[in-house]
């Protein structure tokens, strides 16, 4: 049960001329009254002698209480209730008993006896419309402060009294939906996602991993957004706004968005508190390439882990929200194979990066580097080492996400905790180096493969079966055959590799092992020669086209 709250209006028979009216695709269908302030409010859906008119002189009736100059200009209340997605549908006396809850909870009509005089009005089979007049019986306004926070704490009893599906409560920091009015014209101009869900991607991954402010808005200006700043009379930017080329009003303007909403965190005051001293001197550090960032990238995704299992609430909520940069980053710079499937990943963790525990920045520099270094290293192949520490830095962003997960669940914060999947994106980028490192573990002389059943079988003897049954356990042993070949002790490795993090919770020991083991022993993470991997490289392993910024030349047709 989704209710919303919207924009107070100034004319009750402009609303209801809507809310009985075909809608703005046809879409209204059987408009009529299922609830009112007295239960015998005029039906003009159902009573053929009865107008628009009439219910509107009604509803604001009370107006007439006071003087002209005592009387709100927006004196229409507007809200909507809907059923979840599956749930089923309810009848007219469900939605009524429904609106007289919520219309009491938002305190429009508390029960007192003088509360305002309201219709609700349903028009198809998900959802009402409540409507009201903001002037009460005794001439008073209403108490109806926090209005759509009520409203949704009311909708959580309905939920469990009519069983319907549970909508997991908000705590304030998602980020404002797109209205009704720009979902239309996303429709209308065949558009999947509206100029307020592309902007806020838009926005939110130009800031991923920027040191300053100047080196923000270039980014924004390259993405192909049109930005506006807000200046102070000193000269100094007071915030932002962007718009899309060609996004248009009714007067041929852009449509500019306000950084604050497009998501609570997207303000500039709030982009600014990542920019720390700190943060600057870390983020100039040289980067030889999108390799090299991944491998920084799974290190401090690595040592955030720790953070995230034991530390205070305040840098937990730093680490996660740096953590989102740098998986805006890793899918900003992805290759094509991966692209899509980290792009959803990064939006889907975009509501799990914020939450009301407001973050320490500063102890998040290693994350912000790595995100920053992740953008200036440049777009990576989906093949070679570039492939191979794409599928690494997934893994070790898949344990912080889960963690992150976690973390939220324990907080209450139900909705963070939905928005942690990196699963699709991680097999698209492991598939290939997997492939071939697995190709080289069946290739293993037989001794040494005996020999490296045996050292799990001593560091992991609770776990070794199900290891040793996987299909990624020749990768592994390639892998330990690789930290031998290096030097290095392919028992202590996996002692190390373990210590820190449990392994039963994961789909494949396997391949975690392969990752943390590369990784901790400092090993190409691709694992093979040119030659020997000549045979299975992917056609589809080039790096994801780069976004084209708009030219004069080149303009884009108006959406109105």
């Amino acid at each position: 049960m989704i209710p919303s709250i919207h924009k107070q209006g100034r004319s009750t028979t402009r609303l209801l001329a809507y809310l009985y009216g075909p809608g703005r695709r046809e879409e209204h269908t059987d408009p009529h009254l299922v609830a009112s302030f007295d239960g015998l409010a005029p039906d003009p859906g159902r009573d053929p002698h009865t107008t628009l008119g009439d219910l509107a002189r009604l509803l604001d009736e009370p107006l007439h209480l006071l003087t002209d100059d005592a009387r709100p200009t927006a004196h229409v209340w507007h809200a909507s209730v809907r059923a979840a997605p599956g749930d089923r549908t309810l009848t007219d006396t469900e939605w009524a008993d429904i609106a007289r809850r919520v219309i009491a909870a938002t305190g429009i009509d508390p029960g007192d006896g003088a509360g305002c005089r309201w219709a609700a009005v349903r028009h198809a089979d998900d959802h009402i419309h409540l409507i009201a007049s903001l002037v009460r019986e005794d001439g008073r306004r209403p108490d109806h402060h926090r209005s759509g926070q009520r409203a949704q704490a009311e909708c959580r009893r309905i939920e469990a009294d009519y069983d319907l599906h549970r909508v997991k409560p908000g705590d304030g920091t998602a980020a404002k939906r797109p209205t009704s009015a720009e979902r239309h014209k996303a429709d209308r101009h065949h558009r999947q996602r509206t100029s307020r869900e592309e902007l806020r991607e838009t926005v939110r991954r130009s800031a991923a991993g920027t040191a300053g402010e100047e080196e923000f808005f270039a980014r924004l200006t390259t993405a192909g957004v049109l930005v506006r700043r807000r200046t102070a009379p000193s000269g100094d930017t007071l915030g932002y706004t962007v718009a899309l080329p060609g996004d248009v009003n009714a007067r041929g303007e852009p449509v500019f968005y306000s950084g604050s909403t497009l998501a609570p965190d997207l303000s500039l005051p709030r982009i600014r508190k990542r920019w720390t001293k700190t943060s600057d001197d870390a983020t100039q550090r040289p980067v030889t390439g999108p390799a090299t960032a991944r491998r920084r990238a799974s290190a401090a995704v690595w040592e955030a882990l720790s953070v995230i299992d034991h530390g205070d609430d305040a840098v937990i909520a730093a680490h996660i929200a740096a953590a989102g940069e740098v998986l805006d980053a890793l899918a900003q710079t992805s290759a094509t194979h991966t692209h899509l499937e980290l792009q959803a990943a990064a939006t889907a963790f975009e509501r799990a990066s914020r939450s009301h525990v407001r973050a320490a920045r500063g102890h998040d520099n290693a994350l912000r580097g790595a995100a920053r270094d992740l953008v200036h290293s440049g777009p990576a192949l989906g093949r070679g080492e570039d492939g191979a520490t794409t599928a690494m830095a997934i893994d070790m962003l898949f344990f912080l996400i889960t963690a992150a997960a976690h973390w939220h669940a324990t907080k209450q914060h139900a909705q963070q905790a939905e928005a942690a999947h990196l699963r699709a994106a991680y097999q698209a980028a492991a598939e290939h180096p997997m492939a071939l490192l697995n190709h080289r573990g069946r290739h293993l002389a037989p001794s040494q493969q005996r020999h490296h059943s045996a050292a799990v079988r001593r560091a992991l003897p609770e776990l070794a079966d199900r290891i040793l049954a996987e299909p990624g356990w020749p990768a592994l042993a390639a892998t330990l055959a690789d930290a031998q070949a290096a030097g290095r002790n392919p028992a202590a490795l996996l002692g190390e590799a373990t210590r820190r993090r449990e392994l039963t919770s994961t789909t494949s020991i396997s391949d975690v092992l392969v990752w943390r083991l590369r990784r901790t022993a400092d090993l190409p993470a691709y694992g093979v020669s040119a030659a020997e991997a000549h045979w299975a490289a992917p056609a589809n392993s080039q790096p994801a086209p780069a976004r084209q910024t708009p030219t004069p030349s080149t303009p884009r047709t108006p959406r109105r």
